[in-house]
């Protein structure tokens, strides 16, 4: 595209859009004000430069009193996000406009004097920068009409005389007038983020729930990693031996376990989907199994041909609902590394509870002797690692003795 036609679209574009001419409106708003003030004083009857400076500062400290208001904050705010920027955002939650960009302006109730002194700012801005654009509209017409050739009986501002024949002239106020239409929208614009954008306070409420809502999905990930990873874990390791071993009851068998564990999965996957769709709830108290309920691992582990040395201590029943269902997520990870990569082998399972803390080990041969590539690098031991972390415990996993090892320590306070 030839320059010369791509500055002239640059040049229009603004012209033509909606939001240059809310924006303007919402300026010349802020003029009624002071001009509803002048009209009782100084009075606006041939006003000079004097009146129109004393009709602008006069109801200064009034506006600035309105700032004081917490709510006067909000409308502000709103007002800017229907007016000042293109989309539906001011109808949508968070302030967001029909890109997805964030408009900057926050729409909540004054919550400190910091929020009050930068919203008497706006409104002392937006009352002034008002005033500032009525005068220079109504003047620019006025010397429109003027070169026009078509006589102005009361003028704005001192007088206008028509300086001959300048009819071709005419044109040049108004695009003046509409340059000016389009700078002050921007500076407008500009303005109002920097004064009505969050505080310090309500970017760091924004960050603590977007941070909330990235552990969330954190969390749901890991569920269904362990969940269905187990799962699947089994079923492959039992539909593999069923068809090694050639025994119909032993096929039964392992069809039996699969089925059992292909529910159980599906069960949790429902759970799941439950908490994706009820946004903005916390987890319920008793989701997801505990450690108490450990000796479903530990079968299924078995029915799939591992031998399962299991030894668990204390009072289990006992612990902290966050710490059981967590721990019990670790032995199952745990378990399904333990199948997935080594087979039905020998694992060791120990589990111990007392009053202060939880340890948990499960050790399996490796296979073939040889440790892994690159041990600890897989998503399941760094969700361990991570599920440790958020319960203020340690999680370490590693060759130790020939073995494959993972061990877990968990405070209970």
């Amino acid at each position: 595209m030839p320059a010369p036609l791509l500055s002239l679209q640059t040049l229009v574009r603004p012209l033509v859009r909606a939001v240059t001419y809310t924006r303007w409106l919402h300026l010349l708003i802020g003029a009624i004000v002071p001009l509803a003030g002048g009209l009782i004083y100084p009075g606006l009857s041939d006003p000079t430069v004097l009146d129109w400076l004393v009709a602008a500062a006069l109801p200064v400290p009034l506006v600035a009193a309105v700032a004081l208001l917490p709510s006067a904050r909000r409308a502000e705010g709103l007002q800017a996000r229907l007016m000042l920027f293109p989309g539906k955002h001011a109808r949508v939650r968070g302030g967001q406009d029909a890109d997805g960009a964030a408009t900057g302006i926050s729409a909540t109730p004054s919550a400190s004097w910091t929020d009050r002194g930068r919203t008497a700012l706006w409104l002392v801005f937006r009352m002034e920068a008002g005033l500032a654009a009525w005068l220079l509209s109504i003047w620019l017409l006025q010397v429109a009409l003027v070169l026009a050739g078509v006589s102005v009986e009361e003028p704005v501002v001192g007088s206008l005389t028509p300086p001959g024949t300048s009819t071709a002239l005419a044109p040049l106020p108004l695009l003046v007038l509409l340059a000016l239409v389009v700078a002050g929208g921007r500076l407008e614009t500009r303005v109002a983020r920097r004064l009505l954008g969050p505080s310090v306070k309500e970017r760091m409420t924004a960050l603590e729930d977007r941070t909330e809502r990235l552990l969330e999905r954190n969390r749901i990930a890991r569920e269904l990693h362990d969940s269905l990873g187990h799962a699947l874990t089994l079923a492959v390791v039992q539909a593999g031996a069923a068809r090694a071993a050639g025994d119909p009851a032993f096929t039964d068998r392992a069809l039996a376990t699969i089925e059992e564990t292909g529910r159980a999965a599906l069960e949790d996957l429902e759970r799941v989907l439950l908490l994706l769709r009820e946004t903005g709830t916390r987890r319920p108290s008793g989701a997801g199994p505990g450690l108490d309920e450990a000796g479903r691992l530990l079968d299924s582990a078995r029915s799939s041909g591992a031998r399962v040395d299991a030894e668990i201590t204390g009072p289990v029943e006992e612990l902290p609902g966050p710490v059981s269902r967590e721990a019990y997520r670790m032995l199952q990870e745990a378990l399904t590394n333990a199948l997935r990569h080594a087979g039905p082998v020998p694992v060791d399972v120990r589990v111990t509870a007392d009053a202060s803390r939880l340890r948990l080990l499960v050790t399996n041969p490796l296979p073939d002797g040889r440790p892994p590539a690159v041990p600890g690098s897989g998503s399941g031991l760094r969700g361990i690692r991570e599920r440790a972390a958020l319960l203020g415990g340690e999680a370490k996993a590693g060759v130790t003795d020939g073995a494959w090892r993972v061990a877990v320590v968990l405070p209970l306070r």
